[in-house]
């Protein structure tokens, strides 16, 4: 059970306490330029759906990271689809030029999930956001 939940000033660190013992998850919290719910970037991806988001990144890779928008036949079945440029409008990850690409496949022209990978065009660096661009692993 949560018992508190806070957020050094920095932004760096996030505390939880767990039933009175404390764990640190290493994070960048990135404020919203709307001031509404804050977007966190970690620097890390341990959550369950990380390892999905690594095969996606791997099979993307392979297609030689396509940077238009639409439907590509996919290395492990099925059909996947990259939205094109990530433009990163509310400034939570470094500034770069990003392209975003879904992590799960299904068939051709089927409704898109929240599930997303962000990459890096020139360096290759890769974030995971399970929820839309709310929150951001590093994998």
């Amino acid at each position: 059970m949560i018992t508190r939940i806070g957020r050094f000033l920095s932004g760096l660190t996030l505390v939880l306490a767990l039933s009175g013992t404390a764990l640190v998850a290493p994070a960048i919290v990135s404020p919203s330029s709307t001031g509404a719910a804050q977007a966190a970037v970690y620097n890390s991806c341990t959550i369950s759906r990380c390892s999905a988001a690594r095969t996606a990144y791997t099979g993307w890779q392979s297609l030689g990271w396509p940077t238009s928008a639409g439907w590509y036949s996919w290395p492990y079945g099925n059909y996947n689809y990259t939205g094109g440029q990530f433009y990163n409008r509310e400034g939570q990850l470094p500034t770069a030029t990003y392209s975003e690409y879904d992590v799960y496949s299904r068939a051709r022209g089927a409704s898109r999930d929240a599930y997303r990978i962000v990459v890096n065009r020139s360096s290759r660096v890769a974030y995971f956001t399970p929820d839309h661009y709310v929150t951001f692993y590093r994998l």
